[in-house]
């Protein structure tokens, strides 16, 4: 019996499916949220408490830890497990999304934290071998091609890994995006020639389906994965301008992916965006929403407390006295010991605490979410469930299919 499997033991009649994906360090639930924990720690907590919230799975990202402090340095502290001290399963990504976001302008988020480097240009040039980039860390110069990709995810050591593939954003032409999509294709061969060559058996390489907003391209790329020995499939690209758009992409390529193999839906988080991504067959979710949205003073909430939103924001000047607990119905360790009011001064203080206890809560609160989704899924009665949030929830009307309305 191989380390890997993926079993779906439950179906809906929305779409949606239940599995079990055995890694050999753990079976994942599905559909579950991979949090993120991109230079090797989930920002503010231990592992410990990680663990305690309910979450799974984690995510380390292949860019950031390339640059700092090297896999190399990763692979002598025995592999991102051992380091980080987590014994569940673990994904990383190819650091396509990040060195293409140089380009574009999307990774200032991710990097504003670290120095800058006046007077250079991050992303030097893509070629067919691969991308050349400068380090934000010294400005030194790397080659990022798909088999140094598959190498360095080798010495980081997680269950799941990704191909490298090229990150375009939406407002490509369609010839830019087909030429960008082939070339993605071309360099996620060369990934999985790589990690063929050197399979051992403990990890698992999911191809990534490009294709932008366009149908064709979408069914092209679906059709390149579908026919090669990839463990799974894994949702990249832009998903449009706008979230009705990201939704008509989302149902179009969940009807084109392959049936039985477990399926990721990359950078996506947000509530309503998970409960459409599941009726859609998706099985993962990864995205820093949850723990960022905590460093900002939000908190996720049932819609029965969120009073029309997914969140909401302790900052605000009603929770100053409020003794209540975030969520009185969570019964994670920020709901059992802290009040509304204390995380609300905790946050105006600029007390790192603040940050913490609410990034316990929103990982608490998403793994339970996770949870309650399953058991819908089981029970064949998920169109309740998304009843319940659709109408509650201004943002997400739209959210259920046609048919789950019904």
């Amino acid at each position: 019996m191989t380390p890997f499997d993926f079993q779906i033991i439950a179906e809906d009649p929305t779409g949606a499916r239940c599995g079990l994906l055995r890694t050999p360090h753990g079976i994942l639930e599905t559909p579950n949220f991979v949090f993120c924990g991109t230079r090797g720690s989930i920002k503010g907590l231990t592992i410990a408490q990680v663990r305690e919230a309910g979450a799974q799975i984690i995510l380390a990202n292949t860019y950031h830890l390339h640059i700092q402090p090297g896999e190399e340095t990763v692979e002598a502290l025995g592999g991102l497990h051992r380091m980080m001290g987590w014994d569940g399963p673990m994904l990383t990504d190819s650091g396509g999304f990040q060195v293409f976001s140089l380009r574009y302008g999307g990774v200032v988020q991710e990097i504003k934290s670290c120095r800058s480097l006046p007077g250079q240009q991050s992303l030097i040039r893509v070629t067919e071998n691969g991308a050349l980039f400068r380090s934000y860390y010294d400005g030194s110069l790397h080659m990022l091609t798909p088999e140094k990709s598959i190498q360095i995810q080798r010495s980081l050591g997680a269950d799941i890994i990704l191909p490298l593939d090229e990150c375009t954003p939406a407002h490509l032409d369609r010839t830019e995006l087909k030429e960008s999509t082939e070339r993605s294709h071309r360099w996620e061969r060369r990934s999985l020639e790589e990690f063929l060559c050197t399979d051992t058996g403990t990890q698992a390489l999911y191809g990534i389906v490009q294709g932008g907003t366009d149908k064709s391209l979408r069914q092209e790329s679906c059709a390149f994965v579908y026919d090669r020995a990839f463990f799974g499939q894994a949702i990249g690209g832009s998903l449009g301008v706008n979230r009705s758009q990201m939704m008509d992409v989302i149902s179009m390529v969940g009807e084109m992916k392959h049936p039985t193999k477990p399926t990721h839906l990359l950078g996506i988080g947000g509530v309503g965006d998970i409960l459409h991504g599941v009726q859609c067959g998706m099985d993962t979710f990864d995205c820093v929403h949850p723990t960022r949205l905590a460093r900002h003073g939000g908190a996720l909430v049932s819609p029965e407390m969120g009073n029309g939103s997914e969140h909401i924001n302790l900052k605000n000047a009603k929770y100053t006295r409020d003794p209540g607990p975030i969520d009185g119905d969570c019964a994670c360790y920020a709901c059992r010991t802290a009040s509304r009011g204390y995380i609300h001064h905790l946050l105006k203080s600029g007390e790192l605490l603040g940050g913490q206890l609410l990034t316990i809560h929103n990982i608490s609160f998403m793994a339970k979410f996770m949870e309650t989704i399953r058991a819908a899924i089981r029970g064949k009665n998920l169109r309740q469930l998304l009843r319940t949030w659709t109408q509650s929830v201004k943002s997400l009307h739209g959210t259920l299919k046609p048919e789950a309305a019904e």
